[in-house]
């Protein structure tokens, strides 16, 4: 059996549990892709899903989302969720502002009032002086950024990031890494965030949950208890080395 609810409200003092899977399982054509798989995510976190490539990671995502409909378990939801997959999605044919005031307009809102709104946070994201500019004139990271704010806005609090960062050169994907943990304080997001880079899930997370090969299962939940005031200090932690090397350990 398999059902999809609405998370209960947290208790008193406790941090609000927004999302909680139970024992999930799926499998495509008779071949199982996902084995009992139970985590969850508290208001304010940032959690990584680590793990190789067709280990089911997506597949959890789109379960979470309603996109697919696992076979057994349950899904507790707590929230309106954003998802952001790798791909940018962004239509060449719209400028920036455009693209991100999009789901407003699909929703049905004022093109002015939804173009208003989104101005008033490009420079919450960097994006100022590139709002009537076209995806096919901004670098990869700029486009993301864009993306990011359009599944911000039709969304809200909870994001759901499926390898944002993995088509993007080491440079900028660093710097993006740190805009990441900028934006997600000031907006306060609760984000799920899909990797199989390592040392990317401990430097961003406060969690990370390791996923086994297919059919993928919860090998370890760890949580990364240094750096936690400044998450970039974790880059010259000797804990850090530490760390890589159990995930590697379980991958």
């Amino acid at each position: 059996m398999y059902a999809l609810q609405q998370a209960k409200a947290g208790h008193a003092g406790a941090k609000e549990e927004v999302i909680r899977l139970d024992r999930i399982g799926k499998r495509f054509d008779g071949s199982e892709v996902l084995r009992d798989i139970s985590l969850h995510l508290r208001k304010g976190e940032f959690v990584s899903l680590l793990g190789p490539s067709g280990s089911g990671k997506s597949t959890i995502l789109n379960i979470m989302t309603g996109l697919e409909e696992a076979d057994t378990g349950t899904v507790s939801i707590g929230g309106q969720i954003g998802y952001m997959q790798q791909k940018d999605l962004l239509l060449p044919w719209k400028t920036v502002i455009d693209n991100i005031a999009l789901p407003l307009d699909l929703k049905g809102r004022n093109k002015k009032e939804s173009r208003a709104l989104a101005e008033s946070l490009i420079d919450r994201v960097g994006l100022r002086g590139y709002e009537h500019r076209y995806p096919g004139e901004m670098s990869g990271g700029m486009k993301q950024r864009a993306s990011f704010l359009r599944t911000l806005i039709a969304s809200g609090e909870i994001m759901l990031l499926d390898e944002p960062f993995g088509a993007l050169d080491s440079m900028t994907k660093s710097s993006m890494q740190q805009w990441l943990l900028e934006v997600q304080e000031a907006f306060g997001l609760t984000i799920l965030f899909i990797t199989h880079d390592i040392e990317e899930a401990i430097l961003l997370s406060d969690r990370v949950y390791v996923l086994s090969s297919r059919p993928g299962t919860i090998k370890e939940e760890l949580g990364v208890d240094f750096g936690v005031g400044d998450k970039r200090s974790r880059l010259v932690d000797p804990k850090l080395l530490k760390m890589k090397e159990r995930i590697r350990s379980l991958l």
